[in-house]
């Protein structure tokens, strides 16, 4: 699809057809507001993909309850992180936004799934794909857009960029491929010692997943029963490497060996919550940990510096949009089901793109930080103090 601006155009999420922005204007809210929330179905009951199961005797259930209001909100947030990433395609494009970009889009019902099985009390760390997370743990578009354009008004005041964002309970955004894991295990450790009755997401790709550190992090996990729920993001290749090409094993979710695990259909956002809700449960029960396999799949390439083109083929990219779309799977159950109508899913993602829009304004206008801010934030809640620039005559204060 040729992405164009919201004021010339509406752009569907799924395929490449242009409609006329008026078209979805008032006209749109009219025929929206001329049916009432008691002609939508309420609640609705779907069949989801059996997960295949490893030192476990039964997994998650076979089907899924999804409330109308889940439905439009889960819908929201996928539309949002995928325009969002399609927005940081053009800024980057555009030189705008530089360095490190790595874009979610295509995954989106791996973040969504997760956080409709956790609360936010609940902590979680992944790799330098964080996009989508750091929007699903309470970042704003706004705050995200500016990061990646390095502006003071980004959710790391411009300082963290593509790679290094953060909020409550989110831990990052990690440039060190596979390092997030065993951080991600001191978390679950702080859980059990002061018994909060919370866990911790540790997220990683298959890329990363034959790293050593992960399997010492396995066995520590494993001896002191933490309260942690591994997760391979398994988007079938590892930079422009495939699973088959860099893995011996395949089969992630059985990597952990004494570990249970499960491989479930990351491309399907409720197979993805039931499973987090099981594999919560698992962990909040004393059990330890467990780990996921999430069978899902990347649109662009590895980074921005990777066309994604010379490794697989552009059939092979189309294939999976047409099945397998989490987007369209969503919006589809919700039609089929009269959960929705075209005319409010065309209004989210009309307002969707205007917020987009927004944020990217916001974040090509935003200042840049100031010099002075270089070496604020070092630590929290700390007196100001002096920090040694480039050379030392060079000096500048920190501040909490």
């Amino acid at each position: 699809c040729v992405d164009q601006p919201l004021e010339v155009s509406y752009v569907l999420s799924q395929g490449c057809s242009l409609y006329p922005f008026s078209l979805f204007g008032s006209a749109a809210s009219m025929v929206a507001s001329s049916r009432s929330y008691a002609d939508f179905t309420p609640e609705a009951t779907f069949d989801i993909k059996k997960v295949d199961l490893h030192r476990l005797e039964e997994g998650p259930p076979l089907t899924a309850t999804l409330t109308r209001e889940e439905g439009l909100k889960y819908y929201r947030t996928m539309q949002t992180i995928r325009r969002m990433e399609l927005k940081a395609d053009q800024l980057y494009k555009q030189k705008i936004i530089r360095g490190f970009c790595h874009l979610y889009d295509g995954q989106e019902a791996c973040a969504v799934g997760i956080e409709g099985g956790i609360t936010l009390s609940d902590h979680l760390i992944t790799a330098y794909r964080a996009h989508g997370y750091t929007l699903t743990r309470g970042g704003t578009v706004r705050e995200i857009m500016a990061e990646l354009t390095g502006r003071r008004g980004g959710i790391a005041k411009g300082k963290g960029g593509s790679m290094h964002m953060y909020t409550k309970n989110f831990y990052g955004g990690n440039g060190i491929v596979g390092a997030q894991v065993p951080l991600g295990a001191g978390v679950a450790l702080a859980c059990k010692y002061l018994g909060n009755d919370q866990l911790c997401v540790s997220l990683y790709g298959d890329g990363a997943a034959n790293q050593g550190q992960i399997f010492e992090t396995y066995n520590m996990s494993s001896l002191w029963k933490l309260p942690i729920i591994f997760i391979c993001e398994n988007n079938q290749y590892g930079m422009g490497t495939s699973v088959e090409r860099s893995s011996a094993s395949t089969e992630y979710y059985k990597r952990g060996d004494y570990i249970p695990g499960l491989r479930v259909d990351g491309m399907d956002v409720l197979c993805v919550r039931e499973a987090t809700k099981f594999a919560a449960d698992h962990c909040r029960s004393g059990k330890g940990p467990i780990l996921m396999e999430l069978q899902t799949y990347r649109y662009h390439g590895h980074s921005m510096s990777d066309p994604g083109v010379s490794y697989r083929t552009r059939e092979e990219i189309q294939e999976v949009r047409s099945k397998s779309d989490p987007i369209s799977m969503l919006k589809d159950r919700m039609l089929s089901n009269n959960m929705a109508s075209i005319e409010e899913l065309k209004e989210i993602d009309i307002a969707v793109r205007k917020e987009i829009e927004d944020a990217a304004q916001f974040a090509t206008t935003d200042p840049e930080p100031p010099l002075d801010d270089l070496c604020s934030h070092i630590f929290a809640n700390d007196q100001p103090f002096e920090v040694r620039g480039a050379t030392p005559w060079t000096k500048l204060t920190s501040t909490s």
